[in-house]
Parts: C-alpha cells; sequence; structure tokens
C-alpha cells in the first residue's frame, strides 16, 4: 500500500462563503479510507469549534466515519467552552438564511473532501449545532440522507414555506431541558410529520440540557451532564447512522 500520499488523520482546512474565511476540522478513520466513505459534518455547540468539538469528530472517525467538524462564526472566533457565548450564537439565531448558507457552505467543504462518499452524508450536532444539524436538514441538501440533534434547539427558520424533507430526522431531547420545553417538541413533531420526513424521537427522562457534556452542573438553568442519557443516546445514534448509511449504499 502506498501511504505517502494519503492525507493526514487529523488536521484543520480552511473554506469560504464568499469573503468569509472559515476554519474546519477533519477526522478520518485509521488506515486506509474507502474511496467513498460515509462523512459525517459535525455542527459545533454555540462556543464554536473548540477542543470538545474535536475530540467529538474523532469519536466519529473511529466509528469509521469521516467527520468534518465544520466552523459557522469564522477563522479564529471561538466562545468560552464553560462561558457564556451568546453574542456569538444570537446573531446566526436572529439571521436563519444566513445559518443555512455558512451550514451548506460547510457541507460542500466537506463533500469535496478526499474519500467522502457525496451521497451518504449525516448532519449531526449538539445544542446549537443540533438546530444547525435540523436546519440542513430542512435545506433538503444533495445527499443529506440523515440529521440527528442531541438536545437541541428545536426552534424553526421561519424564513419561508418549509418543502419536503428527504433526510431521516433523529431527536435526541433530554425532556427536562428548559431550551427545548414540550411545546417545541411538539411543533417539530408536527413540523417534521407536515414534511415528510422519516423522523424519530428519543426522550430522556429527568435528563436536561446539554446531557451529553461532561463536566456541565448548571441545575439552576436547567444545565446538567446526564450519564445514563450521554450513553443511550450516543448507542441511538451510532444505529440510526449505520441503518441509515446502509440504506443510501
Amino acid at each position: 500500500m502506498d501511504t505517502a500520499n494519503l492525507p493526514p488523520a487529523r488536521g484543520l482546512i480552511t473554506y469560504t462563503d464568499g469573503t468569509t474565511v472559515f476554519e474546519g476540522y477533519v477526522a478520518r478513520p485509521a488506515g486506509m479510507i474507502a474511496t467513498r466513505t460515509p462523512c459525517v459534518l459535525l455542527a459545533h455547540e454555540w462556543s464554536g469549534l473548540n477542543a470538545a468539538m474535536r475530540r467529538c469528530a474523532d469519536r466519529f472517525a473511529a466509528s469509521g466515519y469521516l467527520c468534518f467538524a465544520a466552523d459557522v462564526y469564522g477563522k479564529g472566533v471561538r466562545g468560552d467552552e464553560r462561558g457564556d457565548n451568546a453574542y456569538l450564537m444570537d446573531p446566526l439565531m436572529a439571521d436563519r438564511r444566513l445559518l443555512r448558507q455558512r451550514l451548506l457552505a460547510g457541507l460542500e467543504a466537506a463533500r469535496r473532501l478526499p474519500g467522502v462518499d457525496p451521497g451518504r452524508m449525516a448532519a449531526v450536532g449538539y445544542c446549537f449545532g443540533g438546530l444547525c444539524a435540523l436546519d440542513l436538514a430542512r435545506a433538503a441538501a444533495p445527499g443529506l440522507v440523515a440529521a440527528v440533534s442531541f438536545h437541541g434547539v428545536l426552534q424553526p427558520p421561519c424564513i419561508g414555506p418549509q418543502g419536503p424533507i428527504g433526510a431521516s430526522v433523529l431527536l435526541l431531547h433530554g425532556w427536562e431541558d428548559p431550551v427545548a420545553p414540550p411545546t417545541d417538541v411538539l411543533a417539530i413533531a408536527t413540523e417534521l410529520t407536515q414534511a415528510g420526513a422519516d423522523w424519530q424521537l428519543h426522550a430522556y427522562g429527568h435528563a436536561r440540557h446539554a446531557f451529553t457534556f461532561e463536566g456541565a452542573s448548571f441545575p439552576e438553568r436547567g444545565i446538567a451532564y446526564d450519564a445514563a442519557a450521554d450513553r443511550r443516546s450516543w448507542a441511538a445514534c451510532e444505529a440510526f447512522l449505520a441503518e441509515r448509511f446502509t440504506v443510501a449504499a
């Protein structure tokens, strides 16, 4: 096997949307990957593409997928993993068209990576990134066969009529998450049903917001790590992606 020209297993790459430069993180499976490897586009939480998201990308690569952790803030724009990052997230929450445009730019950058199967792509995101994954499904992005939201924000973009959603959708939700109250859960269930999507909802009793982030402990804000929900949601995500990528092969 000639390994001289293999791309590095891990690394940062830059890409653009108009005049804005972004920096994503690529994590590849160990060894020689297939020429048509399923790709996970990872959408970051509100602090940006920080260490926790890079470790998450490595975890998807260890499962055999080529993972591209996208960036919607811009190269060098990063927040505090344990701080208040509303100043970064809120402008994009207020302009969901711009957010969609940046997400599609990230998906296109992932599609161009060596070895990626452009017909087997999934969007996965956490918190704010969960909303991003859902917005890519809403955008009917070409080649996107699955979208997974971990304790995501569920509010619709409200940027025009919603067309059909072809990607299968998995919602992994903490039932006591104040960021996505039951009214929002019911609303997105209705939205996905009306869009003809194949969707699933896994709701974890007593779990709060950010239940997958070890060390998260702000109970007064409804934020807490939950080991059982973390374990169960990861297993659900792995099974879902394996099924969807197999069907799309």
